[in-house]
């Protein structure tokens, strides 16, 4: 197999966090680029080839199943925390996607490896979704708030006492680009030991 290579830097370069409001709620993308990038998502590494990760896609109504149930969640656990700023961020927010995909660590039944092992796995599936993301043109985001660490919230995507939610992603149609990106030094985060 070849590759271009400098397709590739530029491609992974490229990888923006495009939030909520930058999306067009107005244009939907289609199912089967869904799909696509989800396959993409699954070639991620796990050891012992346990594949923890199950996505739950929500689109259509289901964006409005799912504004509904977090915000009420949030209402009903957030006690004196309770701000309506966050409760209407989290009926609306959903709804300027075109799809939001729950991203879940199914805990492997024979727990043969360390949890922390299942979950970096899920993190480098979702490592996958962002590339398959922008080679689409498409925008996206991983977002760890809302209802992610809510035990509550456990039954509502499937999932068992010794599974995690680890949070959502956001995709749709950009709207509004996100600026360009910027990194360190590679030096100041690189230590070579030759000897």
């Amino acid at each position: 197999m070849e590759f271009t290579i400098e397709e590739f830097n530029r491609l992974v370069r490229a990888r923006r966090s495009v939030f909520p409001k930058q999306l067009d709620p107005a244009k939907k993308v289609d199912d089967e680029i869904v799909r696509q990038i989800l396959e993409n998502a699954t070639w991620a590494p796990s050891h012992g080839s346990t594949e923890p990760w199950q996505f739950v896609v929500f689109t259509g109504k289901g964006l409005e199943t799912l504004a509904n149930f977090q915000s009420e969640l949030y209402k009903e656990t957030a006690g004196d925390h309770f701000k309506e700023a966050t409760y209407s961020k989290l009926k609306e927010n959903p709804l300027k996607a075109s799809h939001i995909i729950a991203l879940c660590m199914k805990r492997s039944e024979t727990r043969r490896h360390p949890e922390i092992e299942e979950i970096e796995a899920v993190a480098c599936a979702v490592q996958n979704i962002y590339p398959s993301v922008t080679a689409y043109g498409l925008g996206g985001y991983w977002t760890t708030g809302g209802v992610t660490y809510n035990e509550k919230a456990k039954a509502f995507f499937d999932l068992g006492p010794d599974d995690k939610l680890l949070g959502f992603f956001y995709l749709g149609h950009v709207a509004i680009p996100s600026p360009a990106g910027k990194r360190k030094p590679l030096e100041e985060k690189m230590v070579w030991i030759k000897e």
